[in-house]
């Protein structure tokens, strides 16, 4: 009998990576690359995924049994039925000024699609630029309907930016009379079969032609899955932007805050626009890792930095006119990055004690993930802060995805059984 084998890829804003595990969750094969346009070019998601899928071992590739796609929340773009791209995407992190009485009539009593952030705000500004007959696709979702050759479908957890009620299953109400109704994706649920990879595709990379493709999730919640979070622990994604998670009994409400429902419990969220971004605009990777030498984390540098990557913040309170603040930048590249360390660290702290005041808890530990999650004077920094147990994973997000893949063996076979046809 064949080994079975279950992909998972990941797209973030610098690049892509895959991993490739068996049933035993043991992982088999992982490569990554970056993109080669830049993150807002379609095009550049796409070569990496070619670029990802050759360099599989052929013996991997011609067992490969289901893959699922991972994506950044909230990365909306225009293409049309037969998911040619208009232009370049919309990133999760970028504010989209439109006309604020559209927005509130259409937001009707949901909050936060009135923020400039949302991914209602984004279509806005697509349907405004390519008109109303095109298809409205997050990154992961598109990117799925490539392996397809049919782009009908949305995941859940991708579209919740763009209105989807997960809790309801529904669109907003005030969407039924848009002229661009049709442009929204047929939802279904995370982790749930919805085809087979298409044969041209099969063909070409000397692909299992029966490689059953899985709805994905958003990229934080592979990073949950991932790192195994169980319902008293956070999770901290320290990646280009900072994310931070945690169980929640039932789904709140409020800006700024999403509820996921990641392998049947509710996961609250809230991503800032703080993270490894900003310290990427200063350093290297390798000064930063030299820099962070000289770094003594038990003391305090005295600067009160806010280093969010661009203006505008989105959690732990949603300001879309919040400035940054760099300076006054010290003499002392080490000093400078430990102020920049210790002003992520109180925007993390900050996000943890909103979550504690909407839930009524702290998490006992916080299990990091992604870049920042390598640096221990960081980490150092963050534990004086936050002032609980910190630890790091070395799963990558694309192994939660690979999970999400095997974890759709016991679903329904059915390719429509869970899909949401209320468009």
């Amino acid at each position: 009998m064949k080994s079975k084998y279950y992909a998972g890829l990941d797209f973030g804003s610098s690049g892509a990576r895959i991993s490739i595990i068996n049933s035993q969750k043991n992982l088999l094969h992982t490569d990554s690359t970056v993109y080669k346009f830049g993150f807002k070019n379609p095009k550049s998601w796409l070569i990496a995924c070619e670029q990802l899928l050759s360099n599989t071992p052929d013996e991997i590739r011609i067992n490969l049994s289901r893959i699922s796609i991972s994506g950044t929340s909230g990365t909306l773009l225009a293409c049309s039925l037969q998911g040619k791209e208009f232009g370049d995407s919309i990133p999760y992190n970028q504010i989209c000024n439109v006309d604020k009485e559209m927005l509130d009539s259409i937001a009707g009593d949901i909050n936060y699609l009135r923020s400039p952030f949302s991914g209602l705000s984004k279509a806005l500004i697509l349907i405004n630029i390519y008109g109303d007959k095109v298809l409205l696709r997050h990154q992961a979702d598109w990117i799925t309907g490539w392996l397809l050759n049919k782009w009908d479908f949305g995941e859940e957890g991708n579209n919740i930016k763009l209105g989807w009620n997960v809790e309801k299953g529904c669109w907003p109400k005030t969407y039924n009379s848009l002229p661009w109704k049709t442009s929204l994706p047929l939802i279904v649920k995370s982790g749930k079969i919805i085809g087979k990879i298409n044969n041209n595709l099969a063909k070409r990379f000397n692909i299992n032609k029966e490689l059953l493709i899985i709805s994905g999730t958003t990229d934080s919640n592979a990073s949950y899955l991932a790192a195994e979070v169980n319902k008293e622990e956070g999770l901290a994604v320290l990646g280009t932007t900072m994310v931070l998670k945690k169980y929640i009994q039932k789904p709140i409400q409020i800006n700024g805050i999403t509820n996921h429902k990641v392998k049947g419990d509710w996961i609250l969220g809230g991503a800032s626009n703080a993270g490894c971004g900003v310290l990427s605009q200063f350093f290297s990777d390798s000064e930063i890792k030299e820099l962070s030498r000289q770094i003594n984390p038990s003391k305090e540098t005295g600067f009160s930095y806010l280093p969010l990557n661009c203006k505008g913040e989105r959690f732990p309170f949603d300001k879309p006119d919040l400035e940054p603040i760099l300076t006054p930048r010290p003499v002392s590249d080490s000093l400078f990055l430990h102020a920049l360390f210790e002003g992520l660290a109180m925007i993390e702290l900050k996000g943890w004690e909103r979550f504690q005041k909407l839930t009524g808890t702290f998490p006992r530990k916080i299990i990091t993930v992604g870049g920042g999650a390598k640096n221990p004077q960081w980490r150092s920094i963050r534990q004086r802060t936050i002032k609980i147990p910190i630890v790091s994973s070395n799963k990558t997000t694309s192994y939660g995805t690979a999970l999400l893949a095997l974890s759709s063996v016991n679903s329904s076979h059915s390719r429509f059984s869970n899909i949401n046809f209320s468009n």
